[in-house]
Parts: structure tokens; sequence; C-alpha cells
């Protein structure tokens, strides 16, 4: 039977040198980030600011979702929420937890939870997969129609509930809910009525977005006219890259192609691939993205990709 450490071993997939001593529960964190990635820098803020809204020299030159310009009740919601996070650790080590169906009876439960910062994506079911996916979320990344999650059984009460804004609606959205008011023209019908803490919502930094889009996908075209964007995964990825110390990843990847593309991408539900087809998403970027961050070690995965 295994135990912990044989399934953080076994989870390298190939993508690192067998190691010569046993794994660590969660490895000494690193520190290459900025000799790997091009622009890297720690001197943005995780979450929008009211300076990043007031300031002039702060003001945005790009609208959503690569800025916030021309977005005027931004400012009303920064009132309402606080922009910075609790979380002081010396060393942060961190998994991004993605939705795939690789997670499905992985029985790596125990090891998610013992990271420090916990991130989740969309609407990602915790309850009922504790043993695959583990019910610790310290973050949960979501726009408006992925935010059908269950708040009280798949997170924490001290969850941080980060909104990625991809045009104005979803701050008008969010506006909307933090009032307790009801809103439902999407493309996807969101939650009529959302309650949760202001003390609990942040809203994602769009220079995460940008720097995803042109840093890791390379996307120099594409990026200004919107015509393709990052997913949330690989918006967790380059979060956590800023963020923490140490960065893993779980649950990435989508199967084969194939004639009909039937399979299931999700471990929660039957979603298949065949609904990508018409995605303003780059997978196949995407994972040569993901595939070069593992060649630099600049994050781990604890599932085959």
């Amino acid at each position: 039977m295994f135990g912990v450490r044989d399934l953080i071993e076994q989870a390298k997939f190939g993508s690192n040198p067998e190691p010569s001593e046993p794994v660590p529960l969660i490895p000494s964190c690193n520190t290459d980030t900025v000799s790997c990635l091009r622009s890297y820098s720690r001197d943005h803020p995780l979450f929008l600011q009211p300076s990043n809204y007031f300031w002039e020299k702060n003001q945005s030159l790009n609208q959503l979702p690569y800025g916030i310009q021309g977005v005027g009740k931004t400012r009303m919601l920064l009132h309402a929420i606080k922009s910075s996070t609790s979380v002081k650790l010396l060393c942060k080590r961190c998994i991004v937890v993605g939705n795939g169906f690789r997670l499905k009876n992985s029985l790596l439960g125990e090891v998610i939870d013992s990271y420090d910062i916990v991130i989740r994506l969309n609407n990602a079911c915790v309850y009922k997969h504790q043993k695959d996916v583990g019910k610790k979320t310290t973050m949960r990344f979501f726009y408006p129609e992925s935010a059908d999650f269950n708040q009280r059984l798949d997170n924490n009460p001290d969850s941080l509930m980060v909104l990625v804004p991809f045009k104005p609606m979803d701050i008008n959205w969010m506006n909307k809910m933090m009032k307790g008011d009801m809103w439902v023209r999407f493309w996807k019908r969101p939650p009529r009525r959302w309650k949760v803490n202001p003390e609990n919502v942040r809203i994602f930094n769009p220079y995460f977005m940008k720097f995803a889009a042109t840093k890791l996908l390379i996307l120099e075209e594409n990026w200004k006219n919107k015509t393709r964007v990052p997913t949330l995964g690989l918006l967790g990825i380059t979060f956590a890259l800023h963020f923490c110390d140490l960065v893993h990843v779980a649950g990435f990847g989508y199967p084969p192609v194939s004639v009909n593309n039937t399979e299931s991408i999700h471990y929660y539900d039957r979603v298949s691939l065949k609904s990508m087809d018409r995605t303003l998403h780059n997978i196949t970027l995407e994972a040569i993205a993901i595939k070069q961050l593992l060649q630099d070690r600049l994050i781990h995965n604890l599932t085959y990709f």
C-alpha cells in the first residue's frame, strides 16, 4: 500500500530525474523563477487595490481581462471588499488543484491538504471527493458563470473567493451580489443570489492575466483583441509563481483527442472534451507552457501530465 511519500514520488511522472533520496512530503522552497521567466517581478499586488484605481500613476492602459480601464464600478466594489491577504509565511508552499479527471481515485486528498496554500478553480466539487482532492481551500478562483459551487460544502469558512473578471459584466455581477440583488444576463446563468462575506472576497489582478498570455503563452497577436485568453488553471499557476515559494499542481491536462471526444475532462462530472470545441482557450499552447514550467522545475506535478 502506498504511503504519502510514495504518492509524491510516483507523481513525478518523468518531468524530473529520479531522486537519490526519499522525497519529503513537501520539498524545500525554490527561488529559480526570476531567472527562468521573462519580466518576472513580485512587485505587483496579488489583488486589485484602491490605489490601482485612484492613483494616476497606476491607471490601467488595458481593458478587461488584461486591465480595468473603463470599468467604472470597480471603484465601488473595492470599497466593499478587502484587497490584501493575511497569509504571512516565510516559505509559502502552494498547490494549484486542477479539475482534471486524472484526480479521480488518486487518493491525493491527504497530500493536497498538507500544503500551506490550496488554490481551487471554478466550480470544482470538494464534497464527496475529499479522499482524492482534499477538503482544504485557501483560495478559489472563479468567474460568475462558474460560481455555482456549494459555498458551505466545497469551501472553508475562511476561504478567499477570488473573482477573475473577463468582462465588465463580471464586475457588475459581483456588485449586485454584494448588495443582495439578482442578476441573470450571462451566456450561462450564474447564481442569481450569492451570499458571501465581503471579508472573503478579492478581485484578481489583471496583471497576471496579461503575464500568462504574453509571457507563458506568447499570445502576442491574440491577447489584444481577446480572441484567446488563458484558462483559470494557467492563471492559478501564474498567480502562485508570483505569490508562493514552491508551486505544485495536480489534476491538470485533458484526455487525448479522439474521434468523438466523449471522455470526461473533470473528476466530478461528465463534461467531455467536445465542450472545448468553441472555447477561447488554446489548450495546446497551455500544455506546452505547463510542460516548459515543469522542465524548468518551476512547478512540480502530483499527477501525470
